[in-house]
């Protein structure tokens, strides 16, 4: 780890950032759910309706993707940002979604809460710049191939510009096993914890590609410290037109959300006993 650089993170100090009344950050637990991709108004109104039954009040939904190959579904861009403003008006929840470039800034910002950064654009400064400038929340995640520090660093791009208000995700790397789609970095939650004041989320759906091991990494997520979790969810996953081998249906939501809660509930009994 470099010694020479300057942090603005406060060490010893956990950043708590508010949005709309709701806490995110370290002594606080986050669920964010919702489909990888808005395919359209009605789908994601249903979607958001059942989240929010279910207690959860961030949704999460791309209106503008970053597809490996050009002829991929690119999202449904603006239109895409009007349905969940609308879902959002409906619902009272609070919505996340992805800025792919930083000509979209100004337009995302007045449609998102919580404006995410992917892990293809961790080492884009120019966005990160122009969201130093605003004051939405930032969910900034790892790229998948970056190193804890380079990603700390990336997210110093946006707090030195005068936005404090970021929430690290750490998403998977890519490492030599083809098995899963990336390899969820456990470790990464305690070093970000140690080395920075920001609260960290984990992302089980992209690190594994694979819906059948969400649970369990969600579970470990959650044992080993982490801050939230943010999960690709819809009512008929294999339906989907992106990433449906990494979506869940609400009844696995629904055992992650109950699971997760008596792990938490035995971390918290542990330190009140101690």
């Amino acid at each position: 780890m470099n010694k020479n650089f300057i942090w603005k993170m406060q060490k010893g100090k956990p950043l708590e950032i508010k949005i709309k009344d709701m806490p995110i950050g370290r002594e606080h637990f986050t669920f964010i759910a919702g489909p990888c991709t808005i395919e359209n108004y009605d789908d994601l109104l249903e979607i958001a309706i059942h989240l929010k039954r279910m207690g959860i009040k961030f949704l999460r939904g791309g209106a503008y993707k970053m597809r490996t190959s050009p002829y991929d579904f690119q999202g449904l861009k603006e239109q895409g940002l009007n349905f969940i403003k609308e879902v959002s008006e409906k619902t009272e929840m609070i919505t996340v979604s992805e800025v792919i470039c930083a000509e979209d800034v100004d337009l995302m910002a007045e449609y998102i809460d919580i404006l995410q950064v992917g892990t293809r654009n961790m080492y884009n400064y120019s966005l990160l710049k122009k969201l130093g400038k605003k004051t939405n929340p930032i969910i900034l995640k790892r790229s998948m191939s970056s190193k804890i520090e380079e990603w700390l660093l990336a997210a110093e791009y946006i707090i030195a510009e005068g936005n404090p208000n970021v929430i690290l995700c750490e998403r998977g790397i890519r490492t030599f096993e083809d098995y899963t789609r990336y390899t969820l970095d456990i470790s990464a939650i305690q070093a970000v914890k140690n080395l920075s004041n920001l609260p960290i989320i984990i992302d089980p759906s992209h690190s594994s590609g694979r819906r059948d091991m969400i649970e369990s990494l969600s579970l470990a997520a959650v044992a080993a410290g982490a801050n939230g979790l943010l999960i690709e969810t819809h009512f008929a996953p294999d339906s989907t037109i992106c990433d449906s081998q990494q979506t869940i249906d609400f009844e696995m939501l629904k055992n992650i959300l109950v699971r997760t809660n008596k792990i938490r509930e035995s971390i918290f009994q542990g330190e009140t006993d101690e």
